[in-house]
């Protein structure tokens, strides 16, 4: 008799524990994602473009070593924020042909490697133009809303946490590398000329029901391998590119002062700014205080030009890539995701 009651209590605290942990609630029903390589899952696989990350070594140390489309060793942003929030393991690209209902109904990344605020920027690779990316959103509300209801999508999209993250090949490329809009501007209108894309992508995107809107500033660009070995800084000079991080943070003070505005403008609205500046800046600064041995060169090849085809299964890669504070000559590593996540997710607690 004692075993029967005893079964029967276990039984009933079991399905307890499961019913609370079935109904305890997320943060955000879903999380979505505009922007470029740092927060692309996976896009550029499905588009005609030469800037893709589905082959060896991307991806080494990804779950089953999986080249995903990823521009990494592992997770980006995105894979750890929704992680974090409980919401599911990975974020999906929307192009996957195989998107499941239950990833329409908790979000989807729209980003695209190479992309930028400017369409010029996408000119050499193809991809799709964070402008553009909007389109893409406007298909996943129709998805949407055809699996749950009008009124269901509705309470999705105003709950859902939407993050904005590029401008940093605008900055890199468009205006220092290729220079095309140096005929048009110095840096700082060349500044205000993205800032009003921003504005007009924000609008956009509350227009289509978002609410919950943070934006990325630039993080330290003079400091990536690729833009200090194009200013021959030597490997042993472990100085940055002074005037693009000097550039990149006026570029982050107008945006600090321009997203307050933008939220006053739209009622409901919580519209903030994400710091990638500072975490990144002082992992490059501090590398061993975070566990990072080195800061200077990328793990891919010689670390220092190797990006999408260029870093490939004939470049040669660090034995540990969680030494290395960048993957390729311009994106992070794992690791590094993981310590600049932490800190978007103390902005995000602080402010939702």
């Amino acid at each position: 008799m004692a075993t029967i009651l005893l079964s029967i209590v276990l039984l009933y605290l079991s399905a307890t524990i499961s019913m609370s942990n079935a109904a305890t609630p997320t943060k955000f029903p879903a999380i979505l994602i505009f922007g470029d390589s740092t927060v692309d899952t996976g896009n550029n696989n499905y588009i005609t473009t030469w800037l893709k990350a589905n082959h060896s070594p991307y991806g080494v140390n990804f779950p089953n070593h999986l080249a995903t489309g990823r521009f990494s060793n592992g997770k980006l942003v995105p894979d750890l924020l929704v992680s974090h929030f409980g919401i599911k393991q990975f974020m999906p690209p929307f192009l996957d042909p195989l998107l499941s209902d239950e990833d329409m109904r908790t979000g989807v990344s729209f980003a695209s490697a190479g992309s930028g605020f400017d369409d010029l920027t996408t000119a050499p690779s193809g991809v799709i133009p964070v402008m553009k990316q909007p389109e893409m959103f406007k298909q996943y509300l129709a998805r949407l809303k055809g699996l749950v209801g009008e009124e269901e999508a509705s309470k999705i999209i105003n709950g859902s946490l939407i993050l904005i993250g590029a401008g940093s090949n605008d900055v890199s490329i468009t205006f220092y590398d290729i220079s095309t809009r140096r005929l048009q501007y110095n840096i700082s209108g060349y500044q205000d000329f993205l800032q009003q894309k921003i504005l007009l992508l924000i609008k956009e995107i509350y227009d289509l029901g978002g609410r919950v809107i943070g934006v990325s500033g630039l993080p330290p660009i003079g400091c990536t391998p690729i833009q200090r070995s194009l200013k021959f800084k030597i490997p042993a000079d472990k100085t940055c590119v002074d005037n693009q991080n000097m550039d990149a943070l006026n570029y982050n003070s107008k945006l600090k002062k321009l997203l307050p505005e933008v939220q006053a403008s739209l009622p409901g609205s919580k519209i903030f700014y994400v710091n990638l500046y500072d975490p990144l800046m002082d992992i490059i600064t501090h590398p061993q205080k975070y566990g990072f041995e080195q800061a200077m060169r990328g793990c891919c090849g010689t670390g220092f030009l190797e990006l999408g085809p260029f870093c490939s299964t004939l470049s040669p890669t660090c034995p540990d890539a969680s030494k290395f504070v960048f993957w390729d000559s311009i994106h992070p590593t794992q690791s590094t995701y993981q310590v600049i996540t932490k800190s978007i997710i103390e902005t995000i607690d602080s402010i939702v």
